[in-house]
């Protein structure tokens, strides 16, 4: 019984869900809370700073060795990432070691690691058996037991590489330059690489970096050994085929294999946000779904996993990507902030995010990058960046200087929503010749950028008791699905959720996830309208981007005459696609009108 099972288990993944990245607190101990149940999930290496408070957090409850790494100490950021996943490694396997001995026919975490799987997984079905069979005798059970506990396997512990930020930072020991391997994202992927993680996986997101790629080929550990396994495998996240298509090229000419491609919509996510040129989410997943075969690049290997993530709310949508689209997996994030068993949340962020409305998230210009930032309004960042304006001291000291891109007034980078940029830009404003409309539009979008590298990881440090919240101002990135939310769950409820074991956790009036797509693709060619400054080029990308959007409307309409999977609201797709046609057409003519003036 016991190698049938196991041959299962090789071929069946334990849950056909992930937790993906959240900020840079809000998943950054995920895995010692979730991976000893058998459920992946993702950290962000951006912030090793924060990782190494974090270190110290767990080496403490834990009781384990802990020698802090100096801000100033030689490739202090790579040793800090190493010795932090190395430390929640330890901490995973003592609690997964301590789950595995538990007896069976208690109500304990042994119990909640088989109830957590998929219904239909062998290692659930076995489980349920044996529950059957309580008042059987001893030896009749044992083998059972046997095999469940020895069919246990750990969730993977993952990490999240934004390949964007790869900022070369000053050298803390002296004037002279680092070297190009001492960029942040080269430094984080050398952490990750000499990490003592096996069966883990980086994910590259963001875009495509070939300095980084061309670095990770040095790393043995990201190819195949002679047993043809790889102890650290390639996830890249894309929100388009083609994007995805690209990346694995790129990579298989360096015999860097991808295990899978996470396709996320472009909008419609937690986190910085990447708008494709109006291809909605249900058209790429058509594409993909169709030519998935090109994104096979090493014929005598197992063909990659292809996940999808970004505003599944319910099982019925978790099903249409699964069971419509054939994707091998699913990404819930956003749900899981108000999961304290999962996602470290301060208590006052997360009485907001219990009561937040649709109107409450939003798509804002926090982002020093000048990236599309999803944001909580009310948050503690942004009151606190409010007083600073109020008080005449716009900007943030730049403590840690992940976000330093700027060289408009210095000739080292500086950050967008530092002090020193923010008081020196808003000089410019006001002494600029523009209309005194445009000055406020200007010094609105100076003051709206926050110091999200320093901020998004406070929540989770005031959870844990290392800071205050008068002291460490909260960020937050929730995708807009939070807004159907309203109440903390347990990790077995989400799940439950997910698999649609219970009652849809989310009200009826929910609108699916491709019309929340589709209207959130509206507002953003509103937006690019209405900021249009008489770029030509940019226009006729726009124009493009306006007939995509409009064919993927119609594709949508298509999915809205498919059979519905139980509880899912497709009824809600038609008339939000009818309204941001009208307003697509409307915004086009604007953009007509304005070219007009531009000639």
């Amino acid at each position: 019984m016991r190698k049938i099972l196991y041959s299962l288990i090789m071929f069946v993944p334990l849950h056909t869900f992930h937790i993906p990245v959240m900020g840079t607190s809000y998943t950054a101990d995920a895995p010692a809370r979730v991976a000893p149940y058998g459920i992946s999930s993702v950290i962000s290496l951006v912030d090793d700073l924060l990782l190494e408070q974090f270190r110290k957090i767990y080496a403490d409850e834990f009781k384990l060795a802990y020698e802090p790494i100096h801000q100033k100490e030689p490739d202090g950021r790579a040793k800090r990432i190493t010795a932090y996943l190395n430390t929640l490694a330890e901490v995973v396997k003592i609690r997964f070691d301590a789950i595995k001995k538990q007896p069976f026919f208690l109500k304990n975490d042994k119990a909640k690691y088989f109830e957590l799987l998929p219904t239909g997984h062998p290692l659930r079905v076995l489980y349920q058996k044996l529950m059957g069979m309580k008042d059987a005798p001893r030896n009749e059970r044992e083998e059972i037991e046997s095999t469940l506990t020895h069919g246990m396997v750990e969730g993977s512990i993952d990490v999240n590489i934004m390949v964007k930020l790869d900022r070369l930072p000053p050298n803390p020991n002296g004037k002279e330059p680092l070297s190009d391997e001492f960029t942040d994202a080269k430094t984080a992927l050398k952490g990750y690489a000499k990490s003592s993680l096996r069966n883990s996986a980086v994910v590259f997101s963001a875009g495509i970096n070939q300095s980084l790629y061309n670095y990770m080929a040095q790393f043995k550990e990201f190819y195949r050994n002679a047993a043809g396994e790889i102890s650290k495998k390639i996830i890249i996240k894309a929100s388009d085929f083609r994007s995805a298509l690209i990346q694995g090229k790129y990579l298989a000419r360096k015999g860097l294999e991808v295990s899978e491609y996470r396709i996320e919509s472009g909008l419609n996510c937690g986190g910085h946000a990447f708008p494709s040129q109006g291809l909605l989410l249900p058209t790429i997943l058509k594409e993909i779904h169709s030519q998935r075969g090109l994104l096979h690049q090493f014929k005598d290997n197992p063909p990659p996993k292809v996940t999808v993530q970004g505003g599944i709310g319910n099982h019925a949508e978790d099903l249409r990507m699964r069971e419509f689209y054939g994707m091998d997996g699913t990404g819930w994030g956003t749900p899981f902030l108000l999961v304290p068993e999962v996602s470290p949340v301060d208590k006052e962020t997360l009485e907001q995010l219990k009561n937040a409305s649709p109107k409450d998230l939003y798509m804002s210009d926090a982002s020093p990058l000048d990236i599309y930032f999803n944001n909580l309004r009310g948050s503690g960042s942004e009151k606190w960046h409010r007083k600073q304006v109020e008080n005449g001291r716009p900007g943030s000291p730049c403590r840690k200087g992940f976000l330093q891109n700027n060289k408009e007034f210095s000739e080292t980078p500086v950050c967008k929503a530092s002090r020193f940029y923010q008081e020196r830009k808003l000089k410019q404003i006001n002494e600029s010749n523009a209309s005194e409309e445009q000055k406020e539009q200007a010094r609105k979008l100076l003051h709206a950028k926050q110091c999200i590298c320093d901020h998004l990881g406070n929540s989770g440090l005031i959870f844990w008791n290392a800071e205050t919240p008068e002291n460490a101002p909260q960020a937050i990135c929730p995708g807009p699905n939070i807004a159907w939310f309203n109440r903390t769950y347990s990790l077995s409820e989400m799940a439950d959720h997910i698999y649609g074991r219970i009652p849809d956790l989310t009200p009826k009036e929910r609108p699916h996830m491709f019309a929340k797509e589709v209207e959130m693709y509206g507002d953003w060619f509103a937006l690019q309208v209405e900021r249009w400054d008489g770029d030509k080029d940019y226009a006729a990308w726009l124009r493009v981007a306006a007939k995509n959007f409009s064919e993927s409307m119609d594709y949508c309409l298509e999915v809205a005459e498919m059979q519905e999977f139980p509880g899912e609201n497709l009824s809600s797709i038609p008339p939000r696609v009818k309204t941001e046609r009208e307003r697509l057409t409307a915004n086009l003519e604007m953009l007509e009108e304005k070219w007009k003036v531009f000639q």
